[in-house]
């Protein structure tokens, strides 16, 4: 089994993982209630989905 022969250096280390971060998830508005909501998902906030009122909204 192949063992490295020498240690990464740090800028090495760094270029690799300089594509190791989060993103952030890709939001859309609600056209109901106009907050931001995850794609293809029941609102959080009011409870509608493609116009129709699925889930009762939570009382804040």
């Amino acid at each position: 089994m192949p063992n490295p022969k020498r240690r990464h250096s740090k800028a090495r280390t760094a270029t690799r993982r300089a594509h190791d971060h989060l993103t952030a998830p890709g939001l859309s508005n609600c056209p109901n209630c106009h907050e931001p909501k995850l794609p293809h998902r029941v609102c959080p906030h009011c409870g509608h989905y493609k116009g129709k009122q699925v889930v009762e909204a939570k009382e804040a």
